[in-house]
């Protein structure tokens, strides 16, 4: 075997992280606005001074490579700033659902076990209070919209060191974790690294045409693998990222006119209601849409007319593959063609190539794909097979080689943009102790797509009724998860094996229009 030792000089030259693209946007436009977050208006420069300080606050607390930094709190550019100073000391980020309930936190925390979490005290204060009583009160908690008495974020900023030092990171360490619905009734983090968040936001910025004019609201949430590749896009291009913290109409409306923004994620329903604000016109919105009725709005993700994502509308993807990775902008039809850095293949259930036109599970590989899960080691085995990612979805090749999604491989209930897994909405519905069985389905909405629905069975001799089940998953898991119809049987339909059969469940009760392509 030939020895390249004569090499190694270079190995570090290929080091390259998140932590890097921020300190080369600072010296390469130092004068251009990064980030903007109400009244806040930062330069490159200016934001890469305080992801700096932000890592000295990380590193004073003992994070270093490998430790977890978690986020409890809405939108903020504190946690593009959070993303970066745990990429500069080689830590892994996590954005949480910031509508999680208190023992969803709870799950979170020992699961992710953070060395540091930020949290917001402002509207969601009193369940991260909570969450942390309740875990370990004497670890390191920093409030980032000013709390009394609490370590306060642009306090410890203001008093932390601005000189910049970390330490070179290699492209392939885990850098962001996204807890995704639950497939097996339990939530799990996919990690996602450095290299596969540069490439993500390549793709954005190809994809959107997002260059360094762009302004991008970033009003979705950021613990959307959706909303964070236009984020990203936006700050690989040296463009603007104009950050809310949640979605309220007006306040949407305010921003585009103010920072003539270019590029947004707006869903359907929000879409709806800046309409009825806006029907008089009050706000110009044509840096963004076509006029102030916002006319030409067709998907979440917005962007310019020309841009080759709505040229070519549609795609397959998923968090643990980077997003969307197989699109028709790319070429092809049904969900179009692989990007670069990805490979699909439809397997069998023992990963071998199915022939094309044939069903099978979709597997990938590429750099672009997660590292696996957190903490989650059988999961991580299972999902792997001979070097490829099996992504739990169904799909085909065309003969022209285009990928097909079929459906997803496990039931999934779309409301709204959120995914809801009925394995996890019936593993709280059992812990209820009027609940004998039940099978959770999705009906179809003209609003949210979907609504989830629980078709019950309950125990003997304990009396219940619908509002005390709704308010029991209420308070146990994110309010989009919980059911908003429950219906009471004395059976459920089982199919030859004795599974509840869900397809014979959605016909008797109205259950449909599950998220599929193809």
């Amino acid at each position: 075997m030939t020895n390249h030792a004569d090499l190694d000089p270079y190995i570090a030259v290929h080091h390259y992280g998140l932590g890097d693209l921020l300190h080369e946007q600072a010296r390469s436009r130092p004068h251009m606005i990064a980030a903007i977050d109400g009244e806040h208006r930062f330069t490159y420069a200016q934001f890469d001074e305080r992801v700096n300080r932000l890592a000295g606050v990380l590193r004073a607390r003992g994070v270093g490579h490998g430790d977890r930094v978690l986020w409890l709190g809405q939108n903020s550019m504190r946690v593009m700033e959070a993303l970066l100073a745990s990429a500069r000391v080689g830590a892994i980020f996590c954005p949480a659902n910031w509508r999680a309930s208190v023992p969803e936190i709870a799950a979170m925390l020992d699961d992710f076990d953070p060395k540091v979490t930020f949290w917001q005290h402002e509207e969601i204060g009193a369940g991260n209070r909570e969450a942390r009583g309740g875990w370990k009160p004497d670890s390191h908690w920093i409030c980032h919209d000013g709390c009394d008495g609490e370590d306060s974020y642009e306090a410890l900023l203001a008093a932390a060191d601005p000189e910049s030092e970390f330490a070179p990171v290699d492209t392939g360490t885990p850098l962001l974790a996204i807890y995704t619905a639950a497939f097996s009734g339990r939530p799990g983090a996919a990690l996602l690294s450095h290299e596969s968040l540069l490439i993500m936001a390549w793709l954005a910025l190809q994809s959107q045409k997002i260059d360094e004019h762009s302004g991008y609201l970033v009003s979705g949430p950021m613990f959307h693998i959706g909303v964070l590749m236009g984020t990203l896009g936006t700050f690989l291009a040296g463009g603007r990222n104009a950050f809310v913290p949640r979605v309220e109409a007006e306040n949407l409306l305010r921003m585009i006119e103010a920072e003539r923004l270019t590029h947004a994620f707006v869903p359907q329903p929000t879409v709806v209601q800046m309409r009825e604000v806006n029907k008089d016109g009050a706000y110009d919105v044509t840096s963004l849409f076509a006029d102030n009725q916002m006319s030409d709005w067709k998907i979440p993700m917005v962007m310019p007319v020309d841009a080759p994502a709505i040229q070519k509308m549609g795609g397959y993807g998923q968090t643990e593959i980077g997003g969307l990775t197989s699109v028709l902008w790319m070429g092809g039809q049904g969900a179009g063609r692989a990007v670069p850095f990805v490979a699909f293949k439809i397997g069998d259930e023992d990963g071998n190539e199915v022939p094309r036109g044939q069903t099978g599970e979709i597997f990938a590989r590429g750099p672009i794909v997660m590292c696996g899960y957190w903490n989650r080691p059988e999961e991580n085995a299972r999902r792997v097979v001979n070097g490829w990612h099996r992504t739990n979805d169904l799909g085909k090749r065309l003969e022209d080689g285009s990928l097909v999604f079929v459906g997803p491989k496990t039931t999934m209930i779309k409301t709204g943009i959120e995914n809801v897994y009925p394995a996890e909405v019936e593993a709280c519905l059992r812990q209820h102790p009027a609940v004998a069985d039940v099978c959770v389905i999705g009906v179809p909405d003209p609003k949210w797509d979907q609504n989830v629905k629980a078709v019950v069975i309950a125990r003997d001799g304990v009396a219940v009724d619908a509002t005390a089940l709704i308010d029991h998953c209420r308070d146990r898991m994110a309010s989009y998860k919980k059911p908003k119809i429950i219906d009471f049987v004395a059976t459920l339909p089982r199919n030859a094996h004795g599974f509840v059969d869900r397809a014979a469940v959605d016909a008797a009760f109205g259950g449909g229009g599950y998220p599929s392509v193809g």
